[in-house]
């Protein structure tokens, strides 16, 4: 039965396969590369000939290449390109092709299902006169993502080339990418590698999970090293460098050694962590952490034009310290008890 027909958007996305996906097919490498939307949809778009390979349209089960070209016109959404709107961004770093931000936490990145406003995307269109195209129309001067509840550093670009040397770093794995996590529970390393694959949650959609199945074509390689910088009874302060990108990466990986990103609803089955639950019976109770504890902390990339490194910072935010400052008053790490020659 022939594909439903589809309203291809208006500016096509030009993309090179690189090494590393080097055999996969070409659904499941563009469901990766584009989580936003469905496979569903993405499979409809393959059909309608609107995603090609060199320049020809392709099947869903063509294996991509090093080097492939695709031009991929996505299905636009049915709701209109997103609406400049004044909200505020502190801005880290501005220039004539570049900007990067702090976004905070509680803001979704472009517009998607449930979030048509409000959205980075939004506010971006009102601040800059002139965005990149390159990601797509409903992802104006966006180069990479943040999961909505994760504050911190994030790259703009204001024109089309700075957009495609920003992401050949981000698929090189050139740029340098560093977050801030409380975790809930006590990391037993001072710091390690996590590497296990990550690959699509069997019964939740919406999550990702990690597997030793060799047989999972949608299992990718996955690596994340931690640092810690603060212990404390029951949690961890804690610096990350994701070394891959996958979808949820720092949050799984975490997950999985039985330390999950505090007050992550998804993965450590709580949405917020209360003064209380560190100090019980205080009085009054606030909310110190209302969302999960990441914050993409530094970010360094070459600069496009001038070659140069750029480092961005962008600082703890509030409910970050907020939670810090109670945890070193309510749960410091217990005291090693003297031996007897200390004693003596």
């Amino acid at each position: 039965m022939a594909a439903p027909p589809i309203e291809p958007g208006e500016h096509p996305i030009d993309h090179v396969v690189r090494l590393k996906a080097d055999g996969q097919r070409l659904d499941q490498y563009l469901a990766a590369q584009f989580p936003d939307f469905s496979r569903s949809l993405l499979r409809k778009a393959i059909d309608a000939g609107t995603i090609t390979v060199g320049g020809l349209p392709a099947k869903a089960s063509y294996k991509v290449r090093n080097g492939d070209v695709l031009r991929i016109w996505l299905p636009s959404p049915r709701h209109g390109l997103p609406t400049p709107e004044d909200i505020p961004l502190e801005i880290l770093y501005e220039d004539d092709v570049l900007a990067v931000i702090n976004k905070p936490a509680d803001m979704v990145v472009h517009p998607a299902k449930g979030n048509w406003s409000g959205t980075l995307a939004n506010a971006l269109s009102h601040r800059f006169a002139s965005l990149s195209q390159a990601g797509g129309e409903y992802r104006p001067g966006i180069v990479h993502r943040l999961d909505r509840d994760t504050s911190g550093v994030i790259l703009v670009a204001k024109e089309e080339q700075t957009h495609r040397s920003l992401a050949m770093q981000f698929e090189l794995r050139r740029v340098f990418k560093e977050y801030v996590a409380i975790t809930q529970g006590a990391l037993d390393r001072d710091s390690d590698y996590i590497e296990l694959k990550i690959t699509r949650h069997k019964h939740d959609r919406v999550k990702m999970a990690v597997t030793d199945d060799d047989e999972d074509e949608l299992a990718k390689d996955a690596c994340t090293y931690y640092e810690v910088i603060e212990r404390f009874r029951g949690y961890t302060l804690v610096r990350v460098q994701p070394r891959t990108g996958r979808t949820h990466q720092i949050r799984v990986h975490l997950a999985s050694v039985e330390c999950p990103v505090l007050a992550d609803k998804a993965y450590s089955g709580r949405d917020k962590l209360l003064l209380s639950d560190l100090a019980p019976g205080c009085e009054p109770d606030e909310v110190l952490m209302p969302r999960q504890a990441l914050h993409a902390h530094r970010l360094r990339f070459e600069h496009p034009r001038s070659r140069a490194w750029v480092e961005v910072v962008a600082p703890l935010p509030r409910e970050f310290e907020r939670t810090l400052a109670a945890l070193r008053q309510h749960r410091s790490p217990a005291r090693r008890p003297r031996s007897a020659s200390e004693q003596s």
